[in-house]
């Protein structure tokens, strides 16, 4: 399979780092110590801002003591993050004004998880600092598009979870999953990881994506 296009926007957590294991960790011990139902936390967090699945639960002070604590959660173990397979090769193939990295995480966050996998973040970056409407929403990725100066329709994003999907749906972008997760639109295309995503010059200023070839 082979697309062109003019950028990519990539999801972070499951996408290019794999951050999952740890972030079951720190949801965990944050709802030990603020006495919430991890079971249905889980449901709700994957791919979304933290604030937005704490303030289905808490309010007030509470709700920003839980952010702050979790935020610092994650940050102890960051360093910890392995890369996702074939991120390193990927990125580094591309113009660093030809992707962006857009995530849920706030950016003290993202910054500590690159770190850990050791992938040099790209010019444009959109983090949970940057916007007001988190995933689903388009907002982060119509914020990328803008901030690289590319038509959203010109754009490929590649997102492993359900509420990132509707989001580069939404913005108008080809959506590629990465992963298992069961989502309610259908990708462009699904694949396990990044190992089998190359890319070439079309030789007309745009760049092709090509999938397993």
């Amino acid at each position: 399979m082979q697309l062109s296009f003019d950028a990519i926007l990539f999801d972070n957590d499951g996408v290019l780092v794999d951050s999952h294991v740890l972030v079951d960790v720190a949801w965990r011990q944050l709802s030990t110590e603020f006495d919430l139902d991890y079971g249905v936390l889980e449901k709700q967090l994957i791919g979304v801002p933290a604030a937005d699945t704490l303030g289905k639960h808490l309010t007030g002070e509470r709700l920003d003591q839980a952010i702050a604590r979790l935020e610092d959660l994650e940050v102890e173990v960051a360093n910890q993050t392995p890369p996702m397979a074939g991120a390193l090769a990927l990125t580094s193939s591309l113009p660093s004004d030809a992707w962006a990295v857009v995530t849920s995480a706030s950016r003290r966050l993202a910054n500590a998880r690159w770190a850990g996998a050791g992938i040099t973040p790209p010019p444009s970056t959109v983090t949970a600092d940057d916007i007001t409407n988190g995933k689903p929403n388009p907002e982060p990725f119509l914020t990328a598009a803008t901030t690289l100066g590319v038509d959203p329709a010109r754009c490929i994003v590649f997102e492993d979870s359900p509420s990132g999907g509707i989001a580069g749906a939404k913005a108008g972008a080809t959506v590629i999953a990465v992963g298992d997760q069961e989502w309610t639109i259908t990708p462009a295309a699904r694949v396990d990881d990044l190992t089998t995503i190359s890319i070439s010059s079309a030789g007309t200023g745009s760049l092709i994506l090509h999938i397993g070839d």
